[in-house]
């Protein structure tokens, strides 16, 4: 039933999009292609002009220039009303007075479609509401009205259906809980999806493709595995989880490897896993990918190895405790360990060493802000 009630998405791509406004740019120069089918997310913080893209394929916002072209066809100056494209906001802006059931067929009825009831009922049922349709967006919970207002966007079968932070007003467990619904859902009608979000593990979770935003420009966008475990910016390594990150002169380079020497210690990455090859570079770390020692580890060309260093803060978070460590002339590490029964035994000014494997060393293509050359 579903997939006859919402056909297949159509390819988004947007052609060297750049938007002006009075003072400052908010994009440039973006250049996006979106597969149909695909559930795609967009993640970035406040103003790094996600939400501006989201309006410019809308149809709410005009760009400066560029194109916005939706299965082939070129939607750039075509209104809002015109695209095969609906938008669900993070306030859901139902109609009280309405039925569930109501609301859903309201663009119908605007739209003058046949059988207006029987197409929201297959929507609400889609959304498993179809019990509530008679209820009003009062008597819901916020999950149920989320569920509602995506129905009433897929009613109206768009090629293209745009998610503005739709989460956003929900607490912790139920918008977990939506987020394994709305992927079902996507999965299940074969709709593109294009999340605006800045929520980096929403993105995550959800995404079969993640585009990381920052000033107007994609910095990186692949998969959210890829992305994580193979930053290539100091934004990205830092804004999509965290990451230690090392700066320091390139002293040695093999076939297969390159090092850098930071306070008279050598660190290594594989060549594959480096942006640059020569100079002052920055390499990285995962705080779960590395481990402290209360005693100096056996060096071994298979592991990076810093310290001593002294713990200054120890958080428990739960899945894991978070050790801070700081090493002189290095900086403070960040160190997680899982939370199993059995985390290491430490104490606040305990003095330990950090190693982690080169192989899970990344190289950056920048450096982070304030180490520049």
């Amino acid at each position: 039933m579903a997939k006859e009630f919402v056909p297949a998405g159509a390819d988004l791509e947007l052609r060297g999009i750049r938007k002006e406004f009075p003072g400052f740019t908010a994009i440039e120069n973006l250049d996006l292609q979106i597969p149909a089918g695909e559930f795609f997310a967009l993640l970035g913080p406040s103003g790094c002009g996600k939400t501006t893209t989201l309006r410019i394929i809308a149809g709410l916002e005009e760009p400066t220039s560029g194109q916005v072209m939706l299965g082939g066809q070129d939607v750039t100056f075509t209104k809002p009303h015109e695209r095969p494209v609906n938008t669900v906001f993070q306030s859901y802006a139902l109609f009280p007075h309405m039925s569930i059931l109501e609301n859903v067929a309201f663009g119908l009825r605007r739209r003058k479609i046949e059988n207006p009831i029987p197409k929201a009922m297959d929507a609400l049922n889609l959304v498993e509401l179809g019990y509530a349709a008679e209820r009003r967006p009062q008597q819901l919970s916020g999950g149920q009205q989320q569920r509602v207002a995506l129905a009433r966007a897929l009613v109206n079968r768009p090629s293209l259906l745009l998610l503005d932070e739709p989460l956003g007003a929900l607490d912790l467990k139920l918008r977990r809980q939506m987020q394994i619904e709305l992927k079902a859902i996507q999965m299940e009608v074969g709709l593109t999806f294009l999340h605006v979000t800045h929520d980096q593990e929403e993105a995550m979770d959800m995404a079969d493709t993640v585009a990381v935003m920052h000033k107007g420009r994609i910095e990186q966008m692949g998969a959210p595995e890829a992305l994580y475990e193979r930053p290539k910016t100091a934004f990205v390594a830092k804004f999509l989880g965290q990451s230690n990150i090392f700066v320091g002169q390139a002293v040695e380079s093999s076939a297969n490897s390159l090092a850098i020497e930071i306070a008279g210690t050598k660190l290594s990455v594989p060549k594959h896993r480096a942006e640059k090859q020569s100079g002052k570079i920055a390499l990285g770390v995962r705080p779960e990918k590395a481990f402290f020692h209360h005693e100096a580890p056996a060096t071994s060309p298979d592991l990076n190895i810093l310290g001593p260093g002294e713990i200054k803060d120890i958080r428990f978070t739960g899945v894991s405790n978070q050790y801070l460590i700081e090493i002189p002339n290095v900086g403070d590490l960040i160190v997680f360990a899982q939370n199993v029964g059995m985390s290491p035994v430490a104490e606040l000014g305990q003095q330990v060493w950090v190693s982690f494997k080169v192989e899970h060393t990344f190289g950056l293509s920048d450096l982070p802000a304030g180490d520049e050359d």
